[in-house]
């Protein structure tokens, strides 16, 4: 399957569900079949706040394409491309081995056709319980798996420029 390119103007990027909201198992595209897999699923109490999903056509520290956090209106399924404005990113460090961190970025997408969160062109503007959900849900998911820590959320401008950075 040939995937799309990362942009799809100056400020918008193209962006493929995974895993959908409300979801206990997390899942994960494979591009070899084309494919989506169960990669794990998560603890009893959690589930997404929002839709996560990729940029395509970008790397990042992981070595995964850059994850993208959309805030919707209703739900989606794994395979949805999605086309969103970048109002944020949430900057995460993680810890899988002793001595070893990586960045992990996680950004803030709205569909650039959504009706109720259009009007949002900043992370600042979400509800402020929202933001704490999804940095609540982003450092306690992984339990055992990696420490997860949020060290800063940033607007669209430092977003934008990050994802061009990791443009593969």
């Amino acid at each position: 399957m040939k995937l799309p390119k990362p942009f799809t103007s100056n400020k918008d990027v193209n962006v493929i569900i995974e895993t959908p909201f409300k979801s206990r198992n997390k899942f994960a595209y494979v591009e070899e079949y084309g494919l989506y897999k169960l990669k794990t699923a998560i603890p009893d109490g959690l589930a997404f706040p929002c839709d996560f999903g990729f940029i395509p056509g970008t790397k990042g520290a992981d070595g995964d394409p850059l994850d993208v956090l959309v805030i919707i209106d209703d739900y989606t399924f794994p395979g949805c491309l999605i086309e969103c404005k970048i109002i944020g990113v949430i900057k995460v460090e993680e810890q899988k081995e002793a001595n070893k961190k990586a960045r992990n970025d996680r950004f803030i997408g709205i569909p650039v056709e959504s009706r109720d969160e259009n009007h949002l062109s900043h992370i600042n503007e979400l509800n402020k319980n929202k933001i704490k959900s999804i940095t609540t849900f982003l450092e306690s998911y992984n339990i055992g798996k990696k420490e997860v820590r949020v060290i800063e959320v940033a607007g669209p401008q430092e977003a934008l420029k990050l994802i061009k950075k990791q443009i593969k």
